[in-house]
C-alpha cells in the first residue's frame, strides 16, 4: 500500500450510527484484533483486555442497559473522561457536533422525548451485531490510556480497511458495573470504553455526518 492509499482509510474513517444486521465474520474480527495489537504501549506492557459481545450476550446486555437509561438512573464510569471544568473551546466544539447531529436527524433543541430517544441509541448498539469492550485493570495511569487509546484507534481503522464501520462509546463504560456484571468481569477492571460495529447501513443519513475537524494551524506549532 502507498502513502495515499493508506491516508486515505485514515480520512475514510468516521463514526457510524446505523448498522445493518449482517453478521461480522469472527475470522474477520480476529483478524483485525490480532493487527490491532501491533499499537505501541509502554515497554510492550500491552495493558489493554477486549471482551467481544455478540448474539445472545449482546442483546442481554443491551437489555440491561437500556433499562438503567430508561429508569433513569445515573451514569457512574470508573473514570472521569475529561477535565471538569472543560475548556470553553472543547465545549464549543462539543456543543458544535452536537447541534449538527441533532439537525441531520431533525431532532428540535427543546424536543425532550426526541433527544432521550436519541441517546438510547447508545445501548442498543445503533442496530450493531457486535459490541467490544474495552477494559484495564483498576487504578490504570494515564499511560495505560495512553496504550488503549492507540489499540483502540487501530482496531477502528482496521474497521474501516475490511469495510466495517463502528462507533466508540463512553456511554456504554458510564454503566461500568452493568456491563461487569453482564459479561462476568470481576471488580478489579475499569470498563473504560465500549465500541459498536459491523457493516455500515448505507442508506441511513446519520451514517453522512462527519464533524468538521481543525485547521492543521489550530493544533501544530512547528519549531525549528
Amino acid at each position: 500500500m502507498n502513502p495515499a492509499e493508506f491516508l486515505s482509510v485514515l480520512r475514510a474513517r468516521h463514526c457510524q450510527r446505523a448498522f445493518t444486521s449482517e453478521a461480522v465474520p469472527q475470522e474477520t474480527l480476529e483478524d483485525i484484533l490480532l493487527t490491532a495489537g501491533q499499537a505501541p504501549s509502554g515497554k510492550n506492557t500491552q495493558p489493554w483486555r477486549v471482551a467481544v459481545v455478540s448474539g445472545g450476550k449482546r442483546e442481554e446486555l443491551s437489555e440491561a442497559l437500556c433499562a438503567a437509561y430508561d429508569a433513569g438512573e445515573k451514569p457512574q464510569p470508573d473514570y472521569e473522561y475529561s477535565l471538569q471544568p472543560e475548556p470553553e473551546e472543547w465545549r464549543e466544539r462539543a456543543r458544535d457536533c452536537g447541534y449538527s447531529l441533532f439537525a441531520l436527524k431533525g431532532i428540535e433543541r427543546k424536543d425532550v422525548e426526541a433527544r432521550k430517544a436519541h441517546g438510547r441509541e447508545n445501548f442498543t448498539f445503533f442496530g450493531a451485531p457486535v459490541q467490544m469492550i474495552f477494559h484495564l485493570p483498576a487504578g490504570a495511569e494515564r499511560g495505560n490510556f495512553l496504550d488503549v487509546g492507540m489499540f483502540m484507534q487501530n482496531v477502528m481503522l482496521g474497521l474501516t480497511a475490511h469495510g466495517l464501520g463502528g462507533c466508540p462509546q463512553f456511554s456504554v463504560a458510564g454503566y461500568a458495573n452493568i456491563v461487569r456484571s453482564i459479561l462476568g468481569l470481576p471488580s478489579n477492571r475499569w470498563i473504560v470504553s465500549g465500541l459498536s460495529l459491523g457493516y455500515s447501513d448505507h442508506h441511513a443519513k446519520v451514517n453522512t455526518f462527519a464533524p468538521d475537524r481543525l485547521p492543521i494551524s489550530d493544533f501544530v506549532e512547528w519549531h525549528e
